[in-house]
């Protein structure tokens, strides 16, 4: 079905182009990019040595239809950026086969016990996603962003890594 193959920087057009407005790219990557997305934002995480960048492939036709990554933190690592871009593909199942490749790709290549993601609180559909992984909330961690006259709250969610194996199993 689909297949995370490590992103380049000649991948960078095909990520860029799918980011339409401001508000696309504060859903997709949070605070930390600003619009419009640039190569050059792209390549200050290809450079950082706590991040793994993920073109997602669709294998039956060879198509690039995503975008995720993987930040190491001191105690996990956080799956973030994560973006299919086709609403076309969305409820189709991609978004959890996408957090399972993650999970196993975090789990096996980082000795870290706990995997987190930080989502906005009205993206109900990726919250149901990734509570159908295992996921669950972390009520004390909250963060919020500012767009236009709206305040976005970001949950935080998490997964053990025995909790993962399980579902796996």
């Amino acid at each position: 079905m689909i297949e995370l193959q490590l992103f380049t920087i000649d991948d960078a057009p095909a990520l860029i182009s799918n980011i339409k407005d401001e508000r696309s790219l504060l859903q997709f990557a949070g605070p930390m990019y600003h619009f419009p997305l640039t190569e050059d934002q792209l390549e200050g995480d290809l450079s950082d040595e706590k991040r793994t960048l993920f073109k997602i492939v669709d294998l039956e036709n060879q198509n690039i239809i995503g975008h995720a990554q993987i930040f190491l933190k001191e105690d996990t690592f956080l799956l973030g950026r994560i973006l299919i871009w086709d609403e076309n593909n969305r409820g189709k199942g991609y978004g959890k086969k996408v957090m399972q490749e993650l999970l196993k790709y975090g789990f096996s290549h980082y000795n870290r016990k706990i995997a987190e993601l930080n989502v906005y609180d009205w993206n109900t559909g990726a919250i149901e996603c990734y509570k159908k992984v295992g996921f669950t909330i972390d009520p004390d961690v909250r963060k919020e962003a500012k767009i236009d006259n709206e305040i976005w709250v970001s949950i935080n969610m998490k997964i053990e890594k025995e909790t993962f194996e399980l579902q796996e199993a």
